[in-house]
């Protein structure tokens, strides 16, 4: 369409990050626009393609809830609490994985400070920030 622009067209990378207030005045600006893009960008193998759970983990509790609804027909009753009990450590599990991914995250950048290290620190804050956003998205997204 003529006139109108689409979702970040004509924005400066400041303008296009949602959810980082008064990014539009802050100086280094272009360091807020590679938080946008980063995640586009990641090399394989980095911390975007990993599961919180191991897969090793995620298989068990994938077959143990098929092995719940395989056996409903003989025991509906028995099935139904099989796969309560599956759904409730996957929940403690994510809730542990999560925990221990933002103590890590919280860890990354807590030590960072002003001064000399400015530069650094900022770089810091900005994977931090990017890690925070890649993260709540995935369990957006569940």
């Amino acid at each position: 369409m003529e006139g109108k622009a689409g979702p970040g067209e004509g924005r400066t990378g400041a303008e296009r990050v949602e959810g980082v207030e008064g990014a539009k005045g802050v100086e280094g600006a272009k360091g807020i626009e590679g938080i946008e893009g980063s995640h586009r960008r990641e090399p394989a193998g980095s911390v975007r393609e990993t599961s919180l759970l191991p897969h090793e983990e995620t298989d068990k509790f994938s077959m143990r809830l098929q092995h719940a609804v395989g056996e409903f027909v003989d025991g509906p009753r028995d099935a139904v609490e099989e796969a309560d009990q599956v759904l409730e450590e996957v929940a403690s599990r994510f809730t542990d994985a999560v925990t221990q991914r933002r103590r890590t995250l919280r860890t990354s950048w807590q030590s960072t400070g002003e001064g000399e290290g400015a530069d650094t620190d900022t770089e810091q804050l900005r994977l931090a920030l990017r890690d925070y956003r890649e993260l709540t998205e995935r369990l957006l997204r569940i």
